[in-house]
Formats: structure tokens, C-alpha cells, sequence
């Protein structure tokens, strides 16, 4: 399986909006391709090193990867990017962190113009359709327009990892993504 490899804005390798900035992690802006027509969103960065800088595959990214993949999309079909833009490493503020990085979420919508969106998670999700009150299970398996694009919405790929008995309705929203995008 190929890793998604990270992408960097030049221009934004760091950000001292809130106070991730001084989490020690580096920004990253998403990973894959950023002219795919499945714009998929999930929570931060989350680890992609080991203690000595080595990257990895991690457990959200393998699943992740697993699932599109049993679905029928290949990894140029997919960009993969966060709410959060920075690894939290410690407690934070997590409701100000959140809005202050959606102004990044909403620019990279506003340049890659994707066909369809797939939150994952309920914290990607509650970020991306601003309702706190909104949860996976209710949301999943149907099409939602949010910010004028279809958005898609399913369980976040660690938690299915952690929880097996999640992934048959992981695979089966991949699928839906999948079809949607077929006739083009």
C-alpha cells in the first residue's frame, strides 16, 4: 500500500493563529492529490514519524487507504487533509483551534474545487458542518450539501480500526463515494 505523501505550502510551514503553533508539530496542509475529486477531510495530522523522524504508514491512514481502495478508488483519486492543520500534542483549546483553522479548510476548497466531500469522524464532521450537535451514525450512508459541495460523511478510520464491527458501514460509505462518482 503507497503512502499519501504530505503536502506543505510554502508560504504556511508555520502559523501562530492558536496556540498549536506551540504544540511542536509541523503544518501540514494535506496529503495526496490535490486535483482529486475526493476531497477527504479527518481531524489533524495525526503521526506520520516515529521518535527518530522516520515516517509510517499509521493505523487511521491504513484503513483509510483500505477502504477506498476495496471500493474500487485509487490513491490519485483522493486528497486527504484536517480541520486542525498541526498535531495537538497536549491539551488546547480545542473549539478556537478548530475555527481558527477552518479559514485554511474553506481557502483549499475555494482553490481545488472538489467533486465531493468525505468528512470522517464525528469531530471533522461537526467542525465542517458547524453543529456541534450532529453525530456519524445519524449523518452517514446519504449525501449532504454543505458549502455548496455533496458532502459524505462516515466513521472516523481509527475508530473503525479499534472497533471491526464499524467497517462493513466504513466500506460501505467508501462505496457510495465510489458510485458517486462513476458516471464520471
Amino acid at each position: 500500500m503507497s503512502l499519501l505523501l504530505p503536502e506543505h505550502k510554502p508560504d504556511l510551514k508555520t502559523c501562530q493563529a492558536c496556540e498549536l503553533s506551540t504544540h511542536g508539530s509541523r503544518f501540514i496542509w494535506g496529503e495526496g492529490n490535490p486535483r482529486a475529486p475526493v476531497f477527504v477531510i479527518l481531524d489533524n495530522p495525526g503521526a506520520r514519524e516515529d521518535k527518530t523522524g522516520t515516517p509510517f504508514l499509521c493505523g487511521t491512514r491504513q484503513t483509510l487507504l483500505q477502504g477506498a481502495r476495496e471500493a474500487g478508488l485509487s490513491l490519485d483519486q483522493l486528497y486527504v487533509t484536517y480541520i486542525l492543520k498541526c498535531r495537538p500534542r497536549k491539551k488546547y483549546n480545542k473549539p478556537q483551534a478548530r475555527q481558527t483553522c477552518l479559514k485554511y479548510l474553506t481557502s483549499q476548497l475555494k482553490t481545488t474545487q472538489p467533486t465531493v466531500i468525505f468528512c470522517l469522524g464525528t469531530v471533522a464532521s461537526q467542525a465542517f458542518f458547524q453543529d456541534a450537535t450532529i453525530s456519524v451514525k445519524e449523518l452517514r450512508g446519504f449525501p449532504h450539501l454543505v458549502k455548496n459541495y455533496p458532502t459524505f460523511v462516515s466513521y472516523h478510520p481509527l475508530n473503525v480500526r479499534r472497533r471491526p464491527v464499524l467497517y462493513p458501514y466504513f466500506l460501505q460509505d467508501w462505496q457510495l463515494i465510489h458510485s458517486f462518482l462513476k458516471p464520471m
